[in-house]
C-alpha cells in the first residue's frame, strides 16, 4: 500500500515508454521536418536517378548551367504569379504579357532603333502599366481577377500579333544587350537575377509587413479591412509587382532567344503556375511561398531534363506539368482540409477560388 516502488501502483512509472517515448517525438519530428521540405528530397531523389541512369550527360556542370538558364525565365515569372496569388487572386496574363515584353525589346531596337536600355525601360514599364490595367479591374471595378486578367491577357496576346503581323521580329542586337543571358562568374546572369529576385521577396514576405499584409488579405480581405489594412491599394500594387516581374522575366527570354514572336509566351503559363502551387505543397505547406516555389520549379526542369536524355518525346514536358498542376492542387487542397480549414474563405493557394465569393467578400469589406 505504500508508494515506494510497488509497480501495480497508479503512479508508478514504467521505464520502457521512456525511450518508446522518445523514439515517437523523434519519428514525429522527422516527418514533420520531411513534409515541409518533401520537394528537396524530390529534388534530392531525382539528382541521384538520373545520375546514376545518365553518368556522362546528366551530371555535367554544362548541363546544369543550361537548365539553370533556361528555366530562369519560368523562375522569375512563377514569382510574378506568386505575388497576387499570395492576395488570392489569379493572374492569367502572365504568358502573353511575356511574348509581348520580349518582340517589343527587340522590335524596339530592331525597328526603330532605340538604344537598348531604353527599349529595355519602355518594354518592362508596359508590362507594368499591363498590371497596373489587371488591378484597376479588379479592385475599382470589382471585375473577378480570374476573368479579368483572361480577358486582358488576350488582348495583350492580339497586340503582339498585331505588332509582328503574325511573323518573327530579328536583326542585329547589340552585345551588351546579349549580355544579359550570358554567364557571370560560371553563372547564367539569368539564374542570378531569378536568385537575387526570389531573396528579395523571401526578405518582403518574411519580415516586412508588406508580405503579411498580402497573406492576411488572401486569407480574408474583410478581416484585412477591419484592421486597418488597405486592402485595395495592397491588391493594386500586387497586380502592378506581378507586370514588372513579367517583364523582367521577358527582357531575359528576348536577351536568349535573339528573336521575337507571338506564340512563345503564352507557352510558359502554365509551368508557372504549376511551380506556383506545386511549391505550395513544401516549405510552408498549404501556402504560396518563395522558396517552395523554387523548389518546385528546379523539381520540374530536373524531372523533364532527365526524362528527355532519357529518351522522352517533346510533348513530355507539358503532360508532366500539366499533371503536376493537378497534383499539385489536390495535395494542397487535401493539406488544407487536414489542417481544418476548408470551410474558410478561399486560401491563397488549394486551388482556383470562387470567382464570385471572392468578388462578393470584397464588396463586403469595401461596405
Amino acid at each position: 500500500m505504500g508508494m515506494g516502488g510497488d509497480a501495480d501502483s497508479p503512479i508508478s512509472c514504467d521505464c520502457d515508454d521512456v525511450p518508446f517515448g522518445g523514439v515517437l517525438l523523434i519519428s514525429t519530428w522527422l516527418a514533420r521536418i520531411l513534409s515541409r521540405n518533401a520537394l528537396l528530397v524530390v529534388l534530392a531523389l531525382l539528382i541521384v536517378t538520373f545520375t546514376l541512369l545518365l553518368p556522362h550527360t546528366f551530371p555535367t556542370a554544362f548541363n546544369f548551367r543550361l537548365l539553370s538558364s533556361e528555366k530562369s525565365v519560368v523562375a522569375l515569372l512563377a514569382l510574378a504569379v506568386l505575388v497576387p496569388l499570395s492576395a488570392n487572386h489569379y493572374d492569367l496574363s502572365v504568358g502573353s504579357v511575356l511574348g509581348l515584353v520580349a518582340i517589343i525589346t527587340i522590335g524596339f531596337q530592331v525597328n526603330s532603333g532605340m538604344p537598348w536600355k531604353l527599349a529595355v525601360a519602355l518594354a518592362i514599364t508596359a508590362a507594368a502599366f499591363v498590371g497596373a490595367i489587371n488591378g484597376l479591374l479588379v479592385t475599382r471595378f470589382r471585375v473577378g481577377s480570374f476573368i479579368a486578367t483572361l480577358g486582358v491577357g488576350t488582348v495583350v496576346y492580339g497586340v503582339g500579333l498585331w505588332y509582328t503581323g503574325g511573323e518573327q521580329v530579328n536583326g542585329n542586337l547589340p552585345n551588351e544587350f546579349l549580355q544579359i543571358a550570358s554567364p557571370l562568374f560560371g553563372m547564367p546572369l539569368p539564374a542570378i537575377i531569378a536568385l537575387v529576385v526570389a531573396m528579395l521577396m523571401w526578405l518582403l514576405y518574411s519580415f516586412f509587413p508588406i508580405g503579411r499584409y498580402l497573406y492576411i488579405i488572401g486569407d480574408n480581405p474583410r478581416a484585412a479591412e477591419l484592421i486597418g489594412i488597405p486592402v485595395k491599394r495592397y491588391t493594386f500594387l500586387a497586380f502592378v509587382a506581378s507586370g514588372v516581374l513579367t517583364g523582367l522575366s521577358g527582357v531575359i527570354l528576348a536577351a536568349e532567344l535573339r528573336v521575337g514572336q507571338s506564340a512563345v509566351g503564352p507557352e510558359y503559363l502554365l509551368p508557372a503556375f504549376a511551380a506556383v502551387l506545386f511549391g505550395a505543397t513544401s516549405i510552408n505547406p498549404g501556402r504560396v511561398n518563395v522558396w517552395g516555389t523554387i523548389s518546385a520549379v528546379l523539381v520540374l526542369a530536373v524531372a523533364v531534363s532527365g526524362l528527355e536524355q532519357e529518351g522522352a518525346q517533346a510533348y513530355v514536358e507539358p503532360m508532366f506539368n500539366g499533371g503536376m498542376l493537378v497534383i499539385a492542387v489536390a495535395i494542397a487542397a487535401h493539406v488544407t482540409a487536414r489542417n481544418g480549414v476548408a470551410t474558410k474563405v478561399a486560401k491563397p493557394s488549394p486551388g482556383i477560388p470562387p470567382v464570385i465569393d471572392s468578388a462578393k467578400t470584397e464588396s463586403d469589406a469595401a461596405t
